[in-house]
């Protein structure tokens, strides 16, 4: 396997070097990963974002029949403005058995590795095929991967088991968090600030939705689910910023925020915004439409990332359970793209190299031993697929 690690090391520094930032195009990547396919004869179908901007891919490696074995992973990665990085991010580095480089864990390390593995999988006369995909926009909230996954069903053929490549340390990840990427936008009325019973301040308003937010967290975090395996064991919010208003003296007419909510599947997040829009309806709205008929509260849904939760008995955990010998299963609290695949049908689960701990830093690094522990592993989920004779 040192020929084919080494293949995974020159991938990975092609794909480092692409500026493939979350809700940017990614076209070029997309292009050199299509020419790398078509060099080992294996062509490649994308799928588009409504600009026409970002792509996903996928290709169908063995014969064209359903039940065979997705391997998932993203473009995009987070930006590096201003973080302290002691080398350039985009320029891959080897030090100490590491390779330092942005998206090197999260996580075009698997995309390396499963990329270097085709002239394998195509010499292997696979009994179901092995379809490798990537997609955009994992990192604002997976909106490249419902798009995937309706192409790959309607195209076919369509696969048993999805395999998302995320850094889990090559230990089995069979569940994670639900999570509500959320914006509210808040109109009220400018007035001068000497009398302010003229205006209605969006910003006081905010204040109040926050407080009913905190409000909700606290009641969440003191009944956690004791039976939960994810931390922390109950439903989190988030309120990440804040922006709104013109000057102190004048009454801001409007407002924002964006916000967050990661459920446990105990949990119905629908309800919880429910109970948020039932405080404003009732409570926010008529106070502020007494001066201000006009006035309005919306809340966007941003980004909808389902839970995963493959239970012990569920395709892809026992698939995992053969090819690895591995017994134990994990649980995460971030979200990734195979809750979008189990939505659509496709028993998932998170398998991949490096840690989580590395990703979004300044210094981000994989180490080879784990692009080794990974390559091991998909010539090991080819020889399961292998055709007996």
């Amino acid at each position: 396997m040192h020929q084919v690690l080494e293949k995974a090391k020159e991938i990975l520094a092609v794909l480092v070097a692409f500026k493939s930032h979350s809700g940017e195009s990614n076209l070029d990547m997309i292009g050199y990963i299509e020419d790398l396919l078509a060099t080992d004869g294996v062509k490649a179908m994308l799928s588009y974002d409504e600009t026409g901007e970002k792509a996903n891919l996928f290709a169908v490696i063995g014969p064209e029949v359903e039940g065979g074995i997705l391997l998932n992973g993203h473009t995009d990665v987070v930006p590096t403005e201003g973080q302290d990085w002691s080398s350039d991010p985009y320029t891959l580095i080897e030090r100490d058995g590491r390779l330092f480089g942005r998206g090197s864990v999260d996580m075009k390390g698997f995309l390396a590795c499963m990329l270097a593995m085709v002239p394998h999988f195509k010499q292997v006369k696979l009994s179901r095929p092995i379809l490798i995909s990537v997609c955009y926009d994992e990192e604002i909230g997976g909106f490249g991967a419902p798009v995937l996954a309706r192409d790959i069903i309607e195209r076919g053929p369509k696969p048993a088991v999805a395999i998302v490549g995320e850094p889990t340390q090559m230990h089995l990840v069979n569940g994670h968090k639900a999570g509500y990427e959320l914006r509210t936008d808040f109109t009220g009325f400018a007035a001068h600030a000497s009398d302010p019973r003229k205006g209605v301040s969006a910003i006081e308003v905010a204040a109040r939705y926050v407080n009913k937010i905190i409000e909700l967290a606290d009641r969440c975090s003191i009944n956690p689910d004791l039976q939960t395996p994810f931390e922390p064991p109950y439903t989190s919010f988030n309120v990440g910023k804040i922006e709104g208003g013109v000057a102190r003296n004048i009454t801001a007419n409007h407002c924002s925020i964006d916000w967050e909510l990661r459920p446990i599947p105990s949990d119905d997040g629908r309800v919880l915004l429910a109970e948020l829009q039932y405080f404003c309806d009732t409570e926010l709205l008529p106070a502020m439409r007494e001066t201000y008929a006009d006035a309005s509260i919306v809340t966007t849904i941003e980004a909808d990332v389902p839970p995963l939760w493959a239970d012990e008995a569920s395709a892809a955990v026992q698939f995992l359970r053969r090819v690895t010998g591995i017994n134990m299963s994990e649980v995460v609290s971030f979200g990734t793209d195979a809750g979008h695949f189990e939505r659509a049908g496709i028993s998932s689960v998170v398998f991949g190299p490096g840690s989580i701990d590395q990703a979004h830093k300044p210094d981000e690094y994989i180490e080879l031993s784990e692009l080794s522990k990974c390559l091991s592993f998909l010539r090991d989920v080819a020889a399961d697929l292998e055709e007996v004779d």
